[in-house]
């Protein structure tokens, strides 16, 4: 037997390396956190790129977590929870999101906060336009 080449070799008994898996650990309802991710930026009307803008990460962040990533990015959580409007348990799985009361665009709703923090003066012309256009029905 070869003697050990570090003193505290002796010491600890040989281990074998555990294979690591290349898939994503599943939550009870079958759905990894890159699923959770992508289901939650879709329904929250986010493209990936929007979703980037917000949390402040790049497009490519985005992808990866919601395509390798294992474990979900614990300095973006408080980010992603104020994003899509549900808590964190939602965000890791531990819990299942309520039924929402009537349907809500969240894009449009994103937008109008957007909006609501114009000067008012640019405020008023939006306003304005807005009115025309839903007087005429949309056309």
């Amino acid at each position: 037997m070869l003697a050990p080449s570090r003193p505290y070799d002796a010491l600890c008994p040989p281990t074998r390396a555990l294979p690591m898996s290349k898939r994503a650990p599943l939550t009870s309802n079958g759905e990894s956190f890159g699923q959770r991710l992508a289901r939650l930026r879709k329904g929250a009307g986010y493209t990936q790129r929007e979703l980037a803008a917000e949390t402040g990460i790049s497009q490519r962040m985005i992808a990866y977590y919601e395509k390798q990533a294992e474990h979900p990015p614990a300095h973006l959580l408080p980010a992603l929870v104020r994003a899509f409007g549900v808590s964190a348990d939602v965000l890791l799985g531990l819990k299942v999101p309520g039924p929402r009361s009537g349907t809500r665009d969240n894009r449009l709703a994103r937008r109008l906060r957007q909006l609501e923090k114009l000067p008012p003066a640019e405020r008023r012309q939006l306003v304005t336009i807005l009115d025309k256009w839903i007087g005429n029905g949309g056309q």
